[in-house]
C-alpha cells in the first residue's frame, strides 16, 4: 500500500534543495543588473517557505520508501517541482498564464525544449538562465532515474539488458552503491558540461552564451537565449561543437562512466547501443545531405553536409536545438528526422524517445517471428551482444511499444479534434513524448507553442511528462490497483 506521508517527506526535502538551485539565477540577476531580481528573490521565498511547511507537517513520517512510495514519489517530483519552476517566469512576466509557464517549466524539467516565449534575446539574461539550468538539472535527473532509480522499482529500461550492456550494469557495476552511482553520473555529467562551456567560449561564443547553451546541449534540452536558436551565431565551429557534445550526451552515461574510470574507449567498443547508435547518426547525416543537395537545397556539398550533421544530430538526439528551418526542406528530410527522434538515443543518456535497445529488440524480435514460421521446431532464441534476451523482457518492450503508440494516436486524435491541422498535431505529439522540441507546420523550428490554445497546450504538457518518465510510471500511478492493499 501507498504511504504518501513518507513520499511527502522526502519531497519537502526535495523542493527546498530545489530553492536552493534558483540562488544561481538570482546571481545572475545581481550581476548583470537586470530587472528580473525581485522575481527570483521572491520565487526563492515561496518554494522555500513551502519546502519548509511540508517538511514541517510530515517530520513525523520518515520511513524507508518501499516501490509504490518510489513510483508515486518520481510522479510526483516530475510534475510537483515545474509548479515552483514557474515563479520566476510568472512573477516577472505577469501576462504569461500559468498553463504556458507551466508548459515551459515542464519542457525545461524534461528536456524537451517546447517553448510558448518569443523575444528571448531581449529577456534578462537571469530568465534565459534559469530557463536553461531546469533543463540541466533535469537532464541528470533523468539520467541518474534511468540508470539507477528505476532499475531498484523494476521499471527501469535496464532490465532489458540485464548484465549485457551498461545499462543498469547491475553485473557490470557502476559502483556498489546507489549514492556512489549518482555521485559519479554527476561527475561525468558536469565535467563534461564544463568541457562543453570552455570549447564553446574557445570557438566563438560570449562566457553566458557558453553557459546557457552548454547546460541545453549536454541535457539535451535545445532551449536558448536567442530566438534564431543556433543560427544567431552562423557558425561552423561552433555548430560542430554543439555536434559532438550531443552525441555524447545521446550514448548511456553509464558508458562514459566507465570509460572514464577505465581510462579507455573500450566500454564504447563493447556497447552494442553506441556502435547502432553512431552508425544510424551517420548513415542519416551523409544521406540527408545528399538528398539536400540532390534537391538544390544548398549549392555545395559541404554547407549541405554542414546543416544536415546540426540539424540531424539535433533532432536525433531529441537536442531540439535547430541553424535552419528546416520544415521547409523537401518532405523526405524533416520527416526523416521525427523518425529517427522516436528512438535513436540510448537508454542512460539524457535523450528521449523508444531507446535504440528497445528498437533492436523489436526488429530482432519481429524477425524471431518470421524464422518461426519457415522453421516451427527451431530453438530461436533473441540474443543481443552474444547474450540471450529473456521473453519476459520482450513481452515488456511489446507493452512499452503497444502503450508508445496508443498514446501517439489518443493524443493525436485530441489535438486534431481541437482544431489543429494534422501534421502541426502529429508532429506536436511526437516530438513532445520523445522530449525533443520542434515540431512541424505551427509548431516547426523558428514557430513557438504559444499559438496553441489551453486544452492543446495541456495535452503537450502530459506528453512530455508521459514521455520523460517512460510511459509506465505515471500510468502505473494513476492506475486504481496501485492504492489498493
Amino acid at each position: 500500500m501507498v504511504r504518501p506521508v513518507p513520499v511527502l517527506h522526502v519531497l519537502s526535502v526535495l523542493i527546498v534543495l530545489f530553492a536552493l538551485s534558483m540562488l544561481l539565477p538570482f546571481g545572475v540577476s545581481f550581476l548583470h543588473g537586470d530587472a528580473a531580481s525581485r522575481a527570483h528573490w521572491q520565487a526563492i521565498l515561496i518554494t522555500l517557505a513551502s519546502g519548509a511547511a511540508l517538511w514541517g507537517a510530515t517530520r513525523f513520517g520518515r520511513s524507508e520508501l518501499q516501490t509504490r512510495d518510489g513510483l508515486l514519489l518520481v510522479a510526483l517530483v516530475w510534475t510537483v517541482l515545474p509548479a515552483f519552476a514557474t515563479l520566476p517566469l510568472l512573477l516577472y512576466l505577469p501576462e504569461l498564464s500559468f498553463t504556458d509557464a507551466y508548459f515551459e517549466a515542464v519542457a525545461g524539467v524534461t528536456t524537451t525544449g517546447s517553448t510558448v516565449l518569443s523575444g528571448l534575446d531581449r529577456l534578462p539574461p537571469s530568465i534565459n538562465f534559469w530557463r536553461c539550468e531546469l533543463q540541466w538539472l533535469g537532464g541528470m535527473g533523468v539520467i541518474v532515474l534511468a540508470i539507477a532509480i528505476l532499475p531498484l522499482l523494476g521499471i527501469g529500461g535496464s532490465q532489458i539488458m540485464r548484465a549485457e550492456t551498461p545499462g543498469p550494469m547491475r553485473d557490470q557495476g557502476l559502483a556498489p552503491r546507489i549514492t556512489e552511482t549518482a555521485k559519479g553520473l554527476w561527475l561525468v555529467y558536469a565535467g563534461l558540461t564544463l568541457a562543453c562551456i570552455l570549447v564553446f567560449k574557445a570557438v566563438g561564443m560570449s562566457w553566458f552564451d557558453a553557459v546557457v547553451h552548454s547546460f541545453s546541449t549536454l541535457s539535451l534540452g535545445g532551449f536558448s537565449s536567442h530566438d534564431a536558436n543556433f543560427a544567431y551565431f552562423n557558425s561552423p565551429a561552433i555548430e560542430a561543437t554543439a555536434v559532438l557534445f550531443m552525441v555524447a550526451a545521446g550514448i548511456n552515461f553509464g558508458t562514459h562512466f566507465l570509460a572514464f574510470r577505465k581510462l579507455s574507449l573500450a566500454p564504447y567498443r563493447s556497447d552494442p547501443e553506441t556502435r547502432g547508435y553512431l552508425a544510424l547518426l551517420a548513415a542519416s547525416v551523409l544521406g540527408i545531405a545528399y538528398f539536400l543537395l540532390a534537391n538544390h537545397v544548398y549549392p555545395s556539398f559541404w554547407t549541405a553536409l554542414r546543416h544536415s550533421a546540426f540539424n540531424v544530430v539535433s533532432i536525433a538526439t531529441t537536442a531540439g536545438f535547430f541553424s535552419a528551418d528546416f520544415s521547409r526542406w523537401p518532405i523526405f528530410a524533416p520527416v526523416w528526422m521525427l523518425f529517427l527522434c522516436c528512438f535513436a538515443t540510448c537508454s542512460g543518456s539524457a535523450g528521449g524517445g523508444i531507446k535504440m535497445i528497445r528498437a533492436e529488440l523489436m526488429v530482432r524480435q519481429a524477425l524471431r517471428e518470421i524464422m518461426s514460421i519457415i522453421h516451427p521446431r527451431a530453438y530461436l532464441p533473441v540474443k543481443v551482444a552474444g547474450q540471450r534476451v529473456e521473453n519476459q523482457i520482450i513481452f515488456a518492450v511489446l507493452a512499452f511499444m503497444l502503450i508508445w503508440g496508443g498514446s501517439v494516436i489518443a493524443m493525436t486524435m485530441l489535438l486534431t479534434a481541437s482544431g489543429l491541422d494534422v501534421i502541426s498535431a502529429f508532429s506536436a505529439v511526437v516530438v513532445c513524448l520523445c522530449n525533443t522540441g520542434p515540431g512541424l507546420n505551427q509548431v516547426g523550428p523558428g514557430a513557438t507553442y504559444a499559438s496553441l490554445n489551453d486544452f492543446q497546450t495541456w495535452v503537450c504538457t502530459a506528453a512530455m511528462l508521459i514521455g520523460r518518465l517512460e510511459l509506465f510510471t505515471l500510468f502505473i500511478v494513476i492506475t486504481p490497483a496501485f492504492w489498493r492493499k
